[in-house]
């Protein structure tokens, strides 16, 4: 049999790949709509450069970090949960460690090999490593390759931070007479691209997802626009 070529990614590590590409992709049109959202709506109150600056840095800032946070938490507790699991795991090769091949032998045999194949090579992994064989088959685990929460926090806090500067760009340095429109057709464009990506990665039709994260960006600053307009007129 061919082996495969060694630049080819295969298994944990392209589906790691790809779970990081998702997560920039969503982070980023995050970043998009929300700040796109949030500057609109000054803009629909205000006309002030030095307003939309700072509502939108302020925006930046509090939705990048926000969501930095939140990946550090929920991926720690991931973290957490796995080496639990590997400990228990361990305590159980220690204590039980013919019942533990038994079910090792079980899983493969699950998996389509025949019994006797199955046990041949449980016991091969086990013997070269028993916990890794465990937390790979039974747990779905790869113990050299933990979940890292501060890897995590920072793709999400870049990836909001780079989708986030489009909008604010877009609101505050043209001229005033064409800044809603420049920011309207940048974001439009840019979750375009966004929707695409998202969808290509996820192997899911492209015109579908894309239409709604489009439509999704356009509904946001629609109402956001309103609303400001709204206290504009009511001279909030």
């Amino acid at each position: 049999m061919t082996a495969p070529p060694a630049h080819e990614p295969h298994g944990g590590a392209l589906g790691s790949r790809l779970n990081w590409l998702r997560a920039a992709v969503l982070g980023a049109n995050d970043g998009i709509v929300s700040t796109a959202g949030l500057v609109v709506g000054v803009a629909g109150a205000t006309g002030s450069r030095d307003a939309l600056l700072t509502a939108g840095l302020s925006g930046l800032l509090a939705g990048s970090l926000s969501m930095a946070v939140g990946e550090y938490v929920s991926v720690s507790v991931q973290r957490d949960s796995e080496t639990a699991a590997l400990a228990t795991e361990k305590q159980e090769l220690h204590e039980s460690p013919e019942a533990e091949l038994d079910e090792l032998t079980a899983l493969l045999t699950a998996r389509g090999l025949t019994p006797g194949v199955a046990r041949e090579a449980a016991e091969q992994l086990t013997e070269r490593d028993a916990l890794r064989a465990h937390a790979r088959v039974e747990l779905g685990i790869d113990p050299d390759d933990l979940t890292n929460p501060w890897h995590a926090a920072w793709a999400s806090f870049l990836a909001f931070t780079v989708g986030a500067l489009l909008p604010l760009l877009a609101i505050v340095l043209p001229p005033a007479p064409l800044r809603l429109w420049i920011t309207v057709g940048s974001v439009l464009t840019a979750l375009t691209l966004t929707g695409w990506w998202a969808a290509r990665l996820a192997a899911a039709p492209a015109p579908r997802a894309t239409l709604r994260t489009v439509a999704g960006g356009a509904l946001a600053m629609a109402v956001t626009y309103a609303a400001g307009s709204l206290l504009d007129v009511a001279g909030v």
